[in-house]
């Protein structure tokens, strides 16, 4: 490149700024928004991550409130195993399988040229019952806490009610006269409309340009009114909560600030340590778990984050992962600005086949309540993800949404990325890392058309033989 060609490339850049800095001095002061910019894998590691301990004593929540949301679940076990019959092989639980992925790790040594540590597992939300998505988790529980909260209020129940009760043509006929609202790009949605419609509230999914149309279509099937926005996933949210705020009878779930869906998702980790027990494998400072997100505005991941880190301490480690396009949670945990940074402040489109998490500005309330339990984020192209999204199809039969592919590389980076494999080895002393359980929690997929499944396999093929 020429001197001049440079000098005309540096002072356009002078030209844009983001909170107050130039993208130049942001790179300067922290370098992995450079990579940020120009779309580029990255990762980062969390220079503020704090013990468990100093952690949860700076905390606002605590596992008291985990297990506050474990017991409310409990006591909608009964109802799920009436209204929901697929739920009730597990006791009317919505939980879903631990896997061992040995076929995929093979597959992932080979290609990524990688000795992957520990043992590979995935977390199969993307198959959790009612609304196959990791969604299912937080949406669905802050809807029943809502109706709970709406039945208590009214002298319907007590907390020693049989619970069945919420199927009942009197308990509808009540909810059928308050609704609920959310902004989504799409899985929450689902959640959300769903039991929202099954409950007999009156619900309205306002979803962005981003959400697939056969999750609007399933939606409407539902009787749930969506509302379409050519813009993203920001806008959806804005233009919801202002609506609802006008109706005092309309309950907002707001995926960007509300504890209550975050303690939804923190519930995993209570269903997840029985079944590691259950497989015998140990969680303690010699047999670490790492454990891979992938995020969009941060509730889901953050939530089961949280949990993980209150059932395990110190022993768990836990990354984001998100798309090149929309890596929003990293850039503000990276900057400190948390929701006072998006992608499209450093000119990123937040265009991505990962829908749930084309999210270009993150949740401030995950941001500043994580800051200290994370151990770092990392970003992906899509390609990548429709590269792996074919070789789990091939190697385990398991076929996902690109999304929930986000977690996949990260055990990838265990093994290569340097500053990720010096975390790694530091987090459990020498030998430490070969004793780990690598944890992929694949967030989404069981719900998709077989017709787009099989375009997302095909991308994915032809992905795999570009490389």
């Amino acid at each position: 490149m020429l001197e001049k060609e440079k000098t005309e490339i540096y002072t356009a850049e002078e030209k844009n700024a983001a909170a107050g800095k130039t993208w130049q001095q942001w790179e300067q002061q922290v370098p992995v928004t450079g990579r940020i910019r120009r779309l580029e894998e990255a990762c980062w590691v969390n220079p503020d991550k704090k013990s468990f301990e100093e952690a949860a004593a700076r905390c606002e929540l605590s596992m008291e409130d985990v297990m506050d949301a474990s017991r409310r679940l409990e006591r909608f076990a009964p109802y799920f195993q009436e209204a929901f019959p697929e739920t009730a092989a597990a006791g009317g639980m919505i939980e879903s399988p631990l896997m061992e992925a040995v076929k995929m790790k093979e597959i992932m040594e080979q290609k990524e040229g990688a000795a992957i540590p520990g043992r590979l597992w995935v977390k199969l939300d993307s198959h959790l019952p009612v609304s196959g998505s990791i969604k299912a988790r937080g949406g669905i529980y802050e809807v029943l806490k809502t109706a709970e909260d709406i039945a208590l209020s009214h002298g319907l129940i007590s907390e020693e009610t049989d619970y069945r009760i919420f199927d009942s043509p009197e308990m509808k006929r009540l909810l059928s006269e308050y609704s609920i609202a959310v902004g989504s790009t799409g899985n929450l949605g689902l959640s959300i409309g769903i039991m929202s419609a099954r409950l007999g509230f009156r619900v309205t999914v306002h979803m962005s340009a981003d959400a697939r149309q056969w999750k609007k279509d399933m939606l409407r099937s539902k009787g749930v009114a969506v509302k379409e926005y050519e813009s993203d996933y920001s806008t959806a949210v804005e233009e919801g909560r202002r609506l609802a705020q006008k109706d005092p009878h309309c309950h907002f779930v707001d995926d960007e600030n509300s504890k209550t869906l975050f303690l939804g998702y923190s519930v995993a980790a209570l269903r997840l340590k029985k079944q590691l027990e259950q497989e015998q494998i140990t969680v303690d400072a010699a047999h670490p778990l790492f454990v891979y997100l992938p995020c969009g505005v941060g509730g889901g991941p953050g939530g089961v984050a949280f949990g993980l880190k209150q059932v395990f301490g110190d022993a768990v480690h836990c990354f984001f992962a998100e798309p090149t396009h929309s890596c929003c949670m990293m850039l503000g945990m990276a900057t400190g600005l948390n929701n006072q940074i998006s992608v499209q402040d450093f000119g990123i489109d937040n265009k991505t086949v990962a829908d749930g998490l084309a999210v270009g500005r993150a949740s401030g309330f995950v941001g500043r309540l994580m800051r200290p339990f994370m151990s770092g984020c990392y970003s992906l192209d899509d390609s990548r993800m429709y590269r792996m999204l074919a070789w789990l199809a091939d190697s385990e039969g398991i076929y996902l949404e690109p999304s929930a592919l986000a977690g996949m590389y990260g055990p990838v980076l265990m093994a290569k990325d340097p500053d990720f494999r010096a975390y790694g080895k530091a987090a459990g002393g020498a030998g430490a890392l070969n004793g780990s359980t690598q944890l992929v929690w694949a967030t989404g997929g069981s719900m998709v058309p077989p017709g787009e499944m099989k375009e997302y396999y095909e991308k994915g093929k032809k992905n795999s033989l570009l490389v």
